[in-house]
């Protein structure tokens, strides 16, 4: 698979795929703002790189939610503003001094005239993101003929492909677009997919994998997956108090809960909790995808701030694969709270990360092989 070293971008227009899906909030004056910008902050190697090799031009496409129709509420407007404040927060593109920050222009439209006219007045190095692509049907479609209407309408020479979260569909901004330019992954997706990879060809061990989250439809392909390689499988969330069971003695199913008033069991107990720090004690790789209890209540999310705080602390020590949209970001806003945490790679994958372990099909790194 090409990278993006493997490209020469000085003095070319970039077409890069990011994943921007990101959740907003209303704020006190009803405008719409990033809630988390885990996934916005993911992106800016790729993108700092470009600008310092020369890249002439930057176009960054990306989707967020799924709209059936052009809303409002689904506009990219507020990730532009935030990128913006993220590149000019980090310095800018590069340590030269003669590189300014750059400022993130914005197209509300997906209109071919309009697009090239806007991206024709952007500065070398300038940076531009275009409505989500998702308004349009043919995104979903993976459709030739909408991938060379984004070539015509941006002049892109290269296309960049870095929305790992995206990788397991067939898209036109996955799949199509990469048919019909010089292609390549840039550093996120390269990042994740080094990262994935170690945890089902190569972990050291012993190896750990925990397991929580609610539907054991979707996480008893992951336990079936890892029975073989994994030294302990430890199993949580509501699963575990569902009453899931097994007779294999390399899986613990935690025996005990935190429950609410009327009895819910909410939270994995101190006697699993214990255990699960027992066995992460002489861990050397974790994979870890489902939070343990119910966390959006903190009552109930005492177990899971345990464990992620004693393997973000020992980070040294165990190479730590934070994967699940649930769990993902829980570790990163707990790393808010606690910044010192470190962790060997939080995944922006979500359904991505756990198809790519389950050895799926992922057409949108296939296309680049």
């Amino acid at each position: 698979m090409k990278v993006l070293r493997d490209l020469d971008v000085e003095d070319k227009i970039v077409l890069v795929r990011v994943d921007y899906n990101v959740p907003l909030e209303l704020d006190d004056a009803g405008e719409w703002q990033v809630a988390s910008d885990l996934r916005i902050r993911a992106s800016l190697p790729t993108l700092r790189y470009l600008r310092e090799h020369g890249a002439k031009k930057i176009i960054l496409i990306s989707h967020l939610g799924r709209p059936s129709v052009k809303e409002q509420a689904l506009s990219l407007a507020p990730v532009a503003e935030r990128l913006a404040w993220l590149l000019a927060e980090g310095g800018g593109a590069t340590d030269e001094d003669s590189v300014v920050p750059p400022s993130v222009d914005f197209i509300d439209h997906l209109d071919v005239k309009g697009v090239k006219s806007a991206i024709d007045k952007l500065p070398k190095g300038g940076i531009i993101l275009l409505e989500n692509l998702r308004f349009d049907p043919r995104e979903k479609a993976n459709d030739i003929d909408f991938a060379r209407e984004l070539i015509d309408a941006t002049g892109a020479e290269i296309f960049v492909q870095d929305g790992f979260a995206v990788t397991h569909r067939a898209h036109t901004s996955t799949d199509a677009l990469a048919k019909l330019l010089p292609s390549a992954a840039g550093f996120l997706v390269e990042k994740e997919i080094e990262g994935l990879s170690q945890a089902i060809q190569d972990p050291e061990h012993p190896f750990v994998v925990i397991i929580g989250g609610a539907k054991v439809e979707d996480k008893q392909p992951l336990i079936d997956e890892f029975k073989s390689s994994a030294d302990q499988i430890l199993v949580g969330g509501k699963i575990a108090a569902d009453g899931y069971k097994t007779d294999d003695p390399k899986i613990y199913v935690a025996e005990d809960f935190d429950e609410d008033a009327d009895g819910n069991k909410l939270d994995i107990g101190p006697l699993a909790t214990a255990k699960f720090l027992e066995v992460l004690s002489t861990a050397k790789t974790v994979l870890w995808n489902g939070v343990l209890g119910k966390t959006e209540d903190p009552a109930f999310a005492t177990s899971s701030e345990m464990i992620a705080k004693y393997l973000g602390e020992h980070n040294g020590e165990i190479k730590t694969i934070i994967c699940g949209g649930d769990t993902t970001g829980f570790v990163e806003n707990l790393t808010e709270k606690y910044p010192d945490l470190g962790f060997s790679l939080i995944s922006t994958g979500g359904g991505a990360a756990l198809e790519f372990l389950l050895g799926n099909k992922m057409p949108g790194i296939e296309v680049l092989e």
